[in-house]
């Protein structure tokens, strides 16, 4: 059927002609969906006039988008942020991967988010469906412009409890440091010495180390427009000490600061190379050590807090983790400043104030 009805988009015309789709939406009638139906044919028919390629409709699979933002991601943004959209993609070529792009309606996408909320939270629901937001868009540039409309466009974010992040103690983040083996401990020494992500301290080589400066060169994506950007990071002396002691028995054939070796699924031999994640080591050491279970991440957030409380201004710690949006700084400090205790205490002082005032009024007029 060529004329359609779409919640929240109105009537549709969407017809073929020498296997090429045109459509359009937003009429507010059958009629004149109908109508401008009839109009486009008209158009089409007639060979010498040049249709106006605005009026045109593209479309194109919903694979072949994913492959191309895939590969967008794969070229712009870091190995992890890329690995990561390949576990979101999988489930969404799963649920659309044999339809067309303005085949994917709302209703669809909807119907996906409830079941995802439904199995798992609001919060993973909610990254759905900003990562399928972001999908579309990316095809909906002004640059490639593959199709017409983003399905995401009337779905609201679910509501959703936010918590305080939890931050282990630094007692905790020693034992869990202390709990593991010596290869380990470096890397973990590291992390929280220079509240580096785990994708920068996985990319560091020697070539990004100066003992003689006594400070690492950090490397990131997380910039506007995928460039990867340098910031230096000053050495505490236990990280002087752990850098200098690997780089004295390192192997110089190897240029990376840490790596392993492992066996390839995918050439089905021995490799030896960086890191690309270490999820499993926290798990086992938080058990180990009888500590609350915490990630890599916390150990920056941890970091951020003690140098908050320590009276750090907020713009050194903002560099130090690399954000380019103070907001984003201010979200990792969990620390109640001086400044805080200082204004909370004065309603202590107006209270006691108060009271006072009045005990003495009391005490006058017994007198009287």
């Amino acid at each position: 059927m060529s004329i359609y009805f779409i919640k929240q988009k109105g009537w549709r015309y969407d017809f073929t002609r020498k296997g090429i789709r045109y459509t359009e939406s937003g009429f507010k009638t059958k009629k004149e969906a109908r109508q401008a139906e009839a109009k486009e044919r008209e158009v089409l028919s007639k060979p010498k006039i040049q249709k106006d390629t605005q009026t045109i409709q593209t479309d194109m699979a919903f694979l072949e988008l994913v492959n191309k933002r895939l590969d967008y991601m794969q070229a712009y943004n870091s190995e992890r942020h890329y690995q990561d959209h390949i576990y979101l993609a999988r489930r969404w070529i799963k649920q659309w991967g044999k339809l067309h792009c303005s085949q994917v309606s709302i209703e669809m996408i909807e119907k996906f988010l409830l079941k995802r909320k439904r199995k798992t939270s609001g919060v993973t629901a909610n990254k759905e469906l900003r990562n399928i937001r972001a999908l579309f868009n990316f095809g909906l540039n002004p640059k490639r412009k593959w199709f017409k409309d983003n399905p995401t466009a009337g779905i609201d974010f679910f509501p959703v409890e936010k918590r305080i992040k939890y931050v282990p103690p630094k007692e905790d983040v020693f034992r869990v440091i202390l709990a593991a083996d010596n290869d380990t401990q470096d890397y973990l020494w590291t992390i929280f010495h220079t509240m580096g992500r785990v994708s920068e301290i996985n990319r560091l080589i020697w070539q990004d180390i100066s003992l003689e400066e006594r400070c690492i060169i950090l490397y990131t994506r997380k910039k506007k427009g995928g460039h990867l950007t340098p910031r230096k990071v000053p050495m505490t002396d236990r990280l002087y000490d752990v850098i200098s002691n690997r780089f004295k028995n390192r192997d110089k054939r190897k240029p990376w600061v840490f790596w392993h070796r492992y066996w390839s699924t995918k050439i089905s031999e021995w490799v030896e190379g960086p890191f690309i994640d270490r999820k499993g080591i926290m798990n086992s050491l938080c058990k180990k050590a009888g500590v609350k279970y915490f990630r890599y991440h916390a150990l920056r957030h941890c970091g951020a807090s003690l140098l908050d409380n320590a009276n750090v201004p907020i713009g050194s710690i903002q560099r130090f983790l690399g954000h380019e949006n103070r907001l984003t700084t201010e979200i990792y400090l969990h620390s109640i400043g001086n400044s805080e205790r200082d204004a909370i205490a004065l309603l202590d002082m107006e209270f006691e104030t108060k009271v006072s005032h009045q005990s003495t009024h009391q005490t006058k007029k017994a007198f009287c």
